[in-house]
């Protein structure tokens, strides 16, 4: 309702403890490689990713972001970082730095779900409504600038959809929509045919729409028997819903119309 407060859940113990050690193993690596490398680069983000990790472990989700040295760390931006730094440690066949990096970039990654834990919290705290759905809808549009703004990996993010609670999934999702890269077609699929909610499926929906174009005949003719198969009840309160299902199966036609080169 208007006025009312929305709240993160706090992080668990289990991922606080686990950012703390992360955060205390970063921080000693970056310390040593202050005296054993000449790699200034690799040594700051060391040392600067341990810190956050630590404050983050010792603070919880009251924080989002950090002020440090005068710069704005994102801990997105940090989990991309490390990403990297996984990529480029593989590069070199140090596999074992590589693995601890990419679980560390992950850490960061869980640690970074304010977004789905609004979500939550919003269709936990409203009943449905307008006013729910257009909170809810908010909540789309920072996880669609979040993966505008940042890097993440496509099999991060379909594994947030895979494995994720309904707030995960429909983060993901409206990730998805917003950078083609991390497009998944199963995803789409599996959230129109298995959907947790009807939110959920609108935005499989949304997503499948927007894929259309770039799906090969077999994917195309998959998609339209999952829109026509959930039957027109499952839509009969629901316009927008059904304005989508008839936007699919449109341009699917037409494509079935247009002659091959």
């Amino acid at each position: 309702m208007p006025g009312d407060e929305v709240h993160p859940t706090p992080f668990s113990v289990t991922l606080r403890v686990l950012l703390g050690l992360l955060g205390a193993g970063s921080f000693g690596a970056g310390v040593l490689a202050v005296f054993v490398t000449e790699n200034g680069t690799g040594t700051g983000v060391l040392l600067v990713v341990g810190i956050v990790l630590l404050v983050v472990a010792l603070l919880g989700n009251r924080i989002e972001s950090l002020e440090f040295g005068g710069a704005r760390l994102k801990l997105r931006a940090a989990a991309a970082e490390r990403f990297a730094l996984a990529e480029e440690s593989a590069r070199r066949g140090d596999d074992d730095a590589a693995e601890r990096l990419r679980a560390e970039a992950q850490a960061l990654l869980d640690a970074a779900s304010p977004i789905a834990a609004e979500y939550r919290s919003v269709r936990g705290s409203m009943s449905a409504g307008p006013e729910r759905t257009r909170l809810m809808g908010a909540v789309m549009a920072r996880a669609r600038r979040l993966a505008r703004e940042h890097s993440f990996e496509p099999e991060e993010v379909l594994r947030w959809f895979r494995e994720g609670s309904e707030e995960k999934r429909v983060t993901a999702l409206a990730m998805m929509q917003a950078q083609p890269r991390l497009r998944s077609f199963e995803a789409a699929l599996a959230g129109i045919e298995h959907s947790r909610s009807a939110f959920e499926q609108f935005h499989a929906m949304t997503l499948a729409a927007q894929m259309v174009d770039d799906l090969d005949e077999a994917q195309r003719r998959r998609l339209v028997e999952a829109v026509e198969s959930q039957g027109r009840w499952r839509f009969r309160f629901d316009s927008s819903r059904w304005e989508l299902r008839e936007q699919i199966v449109r341009r699917v036609a037409e494509h079935s119309d247009t002659p091959s080169p």
